[in-house]
């Protein structure tokens, strides 16, 4: 479906952030439909994570707007290398802009991976704003721990090789993606690293899907998380792992029909 659903990608347009980067955004849709605003995972973007994988045109099919983004450090939004730019509080706060700069007062929120992560503090700070989330792939605690960032600073400069797994992964990746700057997506991680994580004590009140590949670790504790929240349901999406999970069909019908709920 790739290609073929990329060429229905609306055009960017961009929004600033309180900090003043260039947030870009891809609205598509019936512009009096409820909102999803869709967060993407770590090095990707909105257009790979919900048009390429079918995910925007099933919104639309059920009667929804939605409202993708780039999130900074990624796809054509402004790429910053200095990690005190990569806060959680940040890219919150850049999300809430969006939404203000397109006059939304209610939307429902679809985010996968680090989208998820920073879906979970959104919902439980502005519940009036964010109604229900859909979080897949989402742990509890902080994943970023065993990222190696030396080894990835010297990988994205020098081209030196990777010994830790988990991060040589990530890389591997990151570098299949065109446009990605490595350079800013350790910052990132080197940035939100130690910082606020989803936990028992401030899980969102609003109704949640959580979902996770059935081969993905993390399994467990974004069961976990399900389990204490106060209004929460969980899928387990047969057969995938972390970096094929948004592509399950399971998973966006599940998706869908609860964000048209």
């Amino acid at each position: 479906m790739g290609t073929g659903a990329l060429r229905d990608v609306p055009a960017p347009r961009v929004v600033m952030s309180p900090d003043g980067l260039r947030i870009a955004t891809y609205d598509a849709g019936d512009p009096d439909a409820p909102v999803v605003v869709a967060v993407h995972g770590f090095a990707s973007s909105g257009p790979l994570n919900w048009w390429a994988t079918g995910w925007a045109r099933d919104l639309q099919r059920a009667g929804m707007r939605i409202i993708a983004i780039d999130q900074r450090g990624h796809g054509a939004s402004d790429a910053p290398r200095d990690p005190a730019r990569y806060t959680l509080e940040l890219l919150v706060a850049d999300v809430v802009a969006v939404l203000d700069a397109y006059l939304v007062d209610e939307a429902r929120w679809l985010g996968y991976s680090l989208g998820a992560r920073v879906g979970w503090a959104a919902a439980h700070e502005h519940p009036g704003r964010i109604v229900r989330a859909v979080l897949g792939g989402i742990p509890d605690g902080d994943p970023l721990t065993r990222f190696r960032v030396d080894e990835a600073r010297a990988f994205a400069t020098d081209g030196a090789p990777v010994a830790d797994r988990l991060t040589r992964t990530y890389l591997e990746m990151a570098s299949g993606i065109r446009g990605n700057d490595l350079l800013a997506l350790v910052a990132l991680v080197e940035g939100m690293r130690g910082g606020p994580q989803p936990d028992h004590g401030n899980a969102p009140e609003v109704p949640l899907l959580l979902a996770t590949g059935g081969d993905d670790p993390i399994l467990p504790t974004s069961r976990g998380l399900a389990e204490a929240a106060p209004d929460a349901r969980f899928l387990e999406i047969p057969g995938r792992q972390h970096f094929n999970a948004p592509t399950s069909r399971v998973f966006r019908e599940a998706g869908v029909g609860f964000l048209g709920g």
